[in-house]
């Protein structure tokens, strides 16, 4: 009886889990869609001012249009890989890791790693390189295909602005010498190839797609909250953010919207 009764209480936890799961994935999508859907206006003026009067609309890039940026400077190749140690192994990432494993250790995922210092170990390890497979996919592809994958904090002013911008930046970059803001592909691949990784890599055989995608939508969740972090915490010019993450201060003339 105790097996049997140690057996429903475990399938009751599991059932009752799910639709917390599904309503912290379903509120991501919808951040992500009002952000979305604030910004189509602007995209539809923006675009209107960008296109030439005998334009024949035959362009079939995909771009998200905006005045464009003259303090707006290309990063360096060494610019790209210091922000990119920072996204991938700086304070961000670790103190992030070390929240989700301390989650996940409360909660016991997976089981199979057990307690104490070697299962919170197995957990923090696994999340950092859930973080540094997906920071990694998303620098390289968007070297691939010539995006600037950093974040530029918002030129605007008040909470619901910046915090759009943020949100969006969340699956755009900027591409060109203007740094016009595109739709980002890398951006939307990499929170998927960092918990596809980890679930065919280091988890239990017992996890598969359908777990690689509920992870990744939380590390979708936590880029946006790391995008928000950025545009919303001091980094002034003594500020360690200022330090380690540089945000458009390379070689600008003077200072612009993006400093």
């Amino acid at each position: 009886m105790s097996a049997r009764g140690e057996l429903m209480r475990n399938s009751m936890t599991k059932r009752d889990s799910q639709p917390q799961e599904k309503r912290i994935s379903l509120v991501m999508l919808q951040l992500l869609v009002m952000a979305a859907l604030g910004l189509l206006p602007r995209l539809a003026m923006a675009q209107s001012l960008a296109l030439p009067a005998d334009s024949s609309g035959t362009d079939s890039t995909t771009t998200i249009s905006r005045p464009l940026d003259i303090n707006y400077t290309r990063p360096t190749e060494r610019t790209m890989v210091n922000n990119y140690l920072f996204d991938a192994f700086g304070p961000y990432p670790v103190a992030g890791s070390v929240f989700a494993a301390g989650f996940n250790q409360f909660t016991n995922s997976p089981p199979e790693w057990h307690q104490g210092v070697e299962g919170y170990a197995k957990r923090f390890g696994s999340d950092f390189g859930i973080v540094g497979v997906g920071t990694t996919t998303r620098y390289a592809l968007s070297q691939a295909l010539k995006e600037d994958a950093m974040y530029y904090r918002c030129d605007c002013r008040g909470v619901l602005p910046r915090m759009r911008h943020a949100l969006i930046s969340t699956l755009t970059a900027r591409r060109g010498e203007d740094g016009h803001v595109v739709f980002s592909l890398p951006a939307l691949v990499a929170p998927y190839a960092g918990s596809m990784t980890a679930i065919y890599g280091w988890y239990p055989s017992r996890f598969g797609a359908k777990d690689a995608f509920r992870i990744g939508n939380y590390n979708l969740l936590a880029y946006a909250g790391g995008n928000i972090t950025l545009e919303f915490f001091y980094s002034g010019p003594h500020s360690l953010l200022s330090r380690m993450h540089l945000n458009n201060t390379h070689g600008s003339p003077e200072p612009g919207p993006n400093h």
